[in-house]
């Protein structure tokens, strides 16, 4: 069943909080815990970074923890501002289960009263849901509470190849088929999250003692169970996934880096002595589609890297954007920049490639690097695009853009309606 599979698969757990939040109920202290897996990207951010992001903004935990056995995992969760559990090779095996995982986790961590397992492979999790189901433990006394989605699925008895024996309909009546709007349809599992308290845990349980579900709406429940699951799971994540608190609205410049970005980094030299680069025409498209939607763009190029002025005014006509030389403190001339255009960071987006642009990247509201940019660039972006470097990344950091600023004019637009109307 649901529960089996996610409980033998090694997934993703979070769990936060060595120093956690001391919540009271019944005059105790109690300590909540959440863990998380897998590096996999998903519509450009990390698997993993999708849960994270809504854990740590749900400020019911004091810290969100992701355990991990790889060196490359735990240097993405630290990016995302997560602490590292390292597993025991013990429950590191496939045969592992995330219980298996978690118990260890309670061992190590024996503060820890209550433990939210968070499975990334359910990507469109959000803030209020993590706040609301840990409130059924807090404030309603229950001691395990796990995420249903409703489904409309009428079931069927299964019939193994070559029985004799007829199917038999488990959960409805063929000769009085109710309409969907008639039918209430069944709580299913989602994978979600589960809440279970210390004790649970250690008796070999995630449900048990005093439960309670927690229904998600259909939109928020996505599974990622098998490869074919990824096309699905990115357009609803892009839909209906947690971008963060800060709105993506509020992009009014993107710095974008000439070489390794706009480029693929190479440098033709002709007979002459001339310098020359290829720019792909969607990546200037898409900077004209920013440019459009008000969003100004401004190509750099580092101390390391110049371009020549002869280049640098090329590239200036062709995209209409200014091209500017920065030297080697480029956060420092970044934030003289912002400063001089009265401008924060969140407003900034940052398209980056290497090493110097790390601090940028991270410190933007929104930040990218190309598909083949160095690990140490990819692990301090919020996006890594499907495409290389000169062949359509800033294409597509520019639609990511214009996607998050079109959800969060539409999500202001639902607000706003209805505040009128109720």
């Amino acid at each position: 069943m649901a529960a089996t599979r996610k409980r033998t698969r090694r997934g993703i757990e979070d769990v936060s909080d060595r120093k956690a939040k001391v919540i009271k109920t019944s005059g105790e202290k109690r300590h909540i815990a959440a863990l998380i897996l897998n590096i996999k990207m998903l519509a450009g951010v990390p698997l993993i970074g999708w849960v994270l992001r809504a854990a740590v903004d749900s400020k019911q935990f004091d810290s969100v923890w992701v355990s991990t056995d790889h060196d490359d995992i735990e240097k993405v969760a630290k990016a995302w501002g997560a602490q590292v559990h390292r597993r025991s090779p013990e429950v590191s095996k496939d045969s592992s289960s995330s219980l298996d995982t978690i118990q260890e986790f309670a061992r190590l961590n024996p503060e820890v009263d209550v433990i939210c397992h968070i499975q990334a492979t359910s990507p469109c999790l959000h803030p209020f849901h993590l706040k609301e189901a840990l409130e059924m433990i807090t404030k309603q006394g229950f001691t395990s509470v796990f995420s249903v989605v409703r489904r409309h699925h009428f079931r069927w008895q299964e019939v193994k190849k070559g029985g004799s024996v007829a199917t038999q309909p488990l959960n409805l009546n063929p000769s009085n088929r109710p309409r969907r709007q008639d039918w209430d349809g069944e709580l299913c599992e989602n994978g979600s999250f589960y809440f279970s308290t210390r004790a649970l845990i250690e008796e070999g349980v995630l449900q048990g003692g005093k439960w309670a579900y927690y229904e998600m709406l259909p939109e928020y429940s996505v599974d990622i169970d098998v490869d074919i699951d990824w096309p699905v799971a990115e357009q609803r994540v892009l839909r209906f996934g947690y971008f963060g608190l800060d709105k993506p609205e509020v992009v009014r410049l993107l710095l974008c880096n000439v070489s390794g970005c706009l480029t693929d980094g190479r440098v033709l030299i002709s007979v002459s002595g001339e310098e020359m680069v290829s720019v792909n025409t969607r990546d200037t498209m898409g900077i004209r589609m920013l440019q459009r939607e008000g969003v100004e763009v401004i190509l750099i190029s580092s101390g390391e890297d110049p371009v020549t002025k002869a280049l640098a005014d090329n590239l200036s006509q062709r995209t209409g954007c200014e091209v500017r030389q920065l030297g080697k403190d480029i956060q420092g001339e970044v934030k003289a920049m912002m400063d001089d255009k009265d401008l924060d960071w969140k407003e900034v987006a940052y398209m980056g490639n290497d090493a110097p642009d790390v601090d940028c990247l991270i410190l933007a509201g929104l930040s990218a690097v190309p598909r083949d940019a160095p690990v140490v660039a990819i692990n301090a972006a919020k996006y890594s695009c499907h495409n290389a470097a000169g062949l359509g990344a800033v294409r597509e950091f520019s639609e990511h853009i214009l996607l998050l600023k079109k959800k969060a004019k539409s999500q202001m637009e639902q607000d706003r309606i209805h505040r009128n109307t109720f």
